[in-house]
């Protein structure tokens, strides 16, 4: 293939329509190879069985059914190092461009940096785009340019300056005739990038106007199915940002405030993107993490003997999913009653959870622990009873996940709630005073 063309690389927006790097490559006037990229440096380390990478290959390959079947095209599949595999493809394709949308985690900033330089050495242009939030970086910032770093005056400012923003969705579909016409393009099979299928499903998101409705009452009690399980599909962009946030703005505030919770976080993260190795505020380095190996390990296999808390370690080493309530009772609990470094559960949270998103779980983990940013006070430590009494009054969700909860085999409690609490508050007062 002589003729000039224009390459789109998916990386977390794996669909066709409303997607905006998409939308302007098609618009580019040359004809659009479309491709990903299996990344080693990315899948390094990753379970054998991953579940996310069934998830991404799955989806991968229904695109390029469906451009093949609707388009007579297909998408590129790939396995290497990014720079090793345009340099394939400039072998046999003269490229115009590539396009592809904004990734904000720290090795993709690097990655994409690369290849940029990579790129405009051989005279071809990188053009990304924001396509994983409504807004990024700076553009949601204090009237003094600095950065948000408290929640509550982000969202204020995010909800004002969104309410000038439209939400129109790119028009992808109708341009989807503009890509390069040939059915015949690289595949890879799970196998070829060292990985076999898994059996845990990622589930379909529900935002069903009843759902959104009652989400404010119900979205804090585990036992009821009442979230939406939207956080595998925006986290690899199977579905449209500004779509959902069309539908749920007229429907539920608080579930718009949830997902805007995940735009605090990804500006975050751009702007102190130290944070996954380092707490926000630096004297909470300072902290004597006891880090027992042998309690880290009861607590990852759920074996604490707080039910609560056991419950959703084993839902998460079951589904890969665990509800948002008991992400925050087990984190404070491995961080507070353990005093566990908050990077070794941040680290467990990336290799179980379906949606993992690096900026989301940094956040919340040192938002739990105290020491990031709009955190809570490092003198809040959940109390498992309590918060059972609260939200899960008739066990309905532990006898789920820990039906041996009640029985003699069970374990009893880990450490004293009490013990723990006083032991948590001396070493945190030791080390920020």
């Amino acid at each position: 293939m002589t003729t000039p063309i224009a390459v789109f690389w998916f990386r977390r927006d794996l669909r066709l329509d409303d997607n905006a790097g998409l939308s302007h490559a098609l618009a580019s006037g040359r004809p659009v190879l479309p491709i990903f990229i299996f990344d080693p440096d990315i899948l390094a380390g990753l379970p054998w069985n991953d579940a996310r990478v069934t998830f991404i290959y799955d989806t991968v390959q229904a695109l390029r059914a469906e451009l093949g079947a609707k388009h007579a095209s297909s998408l590129a599949l790939y396995h290497g190092k990014p720079l090793d595999v345009f340099a394939q493809i400039l072998r046999s394709h003269p490229i115009t461009a590539v396009y592809t949308n904004h990734d904000y985690e720290p090795y993709a900033r690097e990655r994409d940096e690369a290849v940029r330089q990579w790129l405009e050495a051989q005279a071809i242009a990188l053009r990304t785009y924001k396509d994983h939030v409504l807004f990024e970086k700076d553009e949601i910032s204090k009237d003094d340019g600095g950065a948000y770093t408290v929640y509550t005056p982000y969202m204020r400012k995010w909800r004002k300056v969104q309410s000038q923003t439209t939400l129109t969705p790119y028009a992808t579909a109708a341009k989807l005739t503009h890509l390069v016409k040939q059915a015949a393009l690289p595949d890879v099979s799970l196998a070829d990038i060292g990985f076999t299928r898994s059996a845990m499903p990622i589930p379909a998101y529900r935002v069903e106007h009843d759902r959104l409705q009652y989400y404010a009452r119900d979205r804090d009690f585990p036992s009821l199915a009442a979230t939406s399980l939207l956080g595998p599909h925006l986290r690899f962009g199977t579905v449209s940002i500004r779509q959902i946030f069309q539908h749920a703005f007229p429907r539920s505030d608080i579930f718009c405030n949830e997902l805007i919770w995940r735009e605090f976080f990804s500006q975050i993260l751009w702007h102190f993107p130290h944070t996954p190795q380092r707490s926000f505020k630096p004297q909470y380095d300072r902290i004597q993490w006891r880090n027992n190996e042998a309690e880290f390990k009861r607590w990852c296999e759920g074996t604490t003997g707080y039910p609560i808390v056991d419950a959703g370690m084993r839902q998460l080493n079951a589904t890969g999913t665990m509800h948002n309530r008991v992400r925050m009772i087990t984190a404070s609990f491995l961080c507070k009653h353990l005093l566990i470094d908050w990077r070794w559960g941040e680290a467990y949270f990336a290799q179980k959870l379906l949606d993992y998103e690096m900026a989301s779980n940094v956040g919340n983990w040192q938002w739990v622990a105290g020491c990031g940013v709009d955190a809570a006070p490092y003198f809040r430590i959940f109390n498992p009873s309590a918060q059972t009494e609260k939200f899960d009054k008739q066990f309905a969700y532990i006898q789920t996940w820990v039906s041996d909860w009640h029985t003699l085999n069970y374990p009893a409690p880990i450490v004293d709630h009490t013990f723990a609490r006083e032991r948590c508050l001396q070493a945190y007062q030791q080390a920020v005073g």
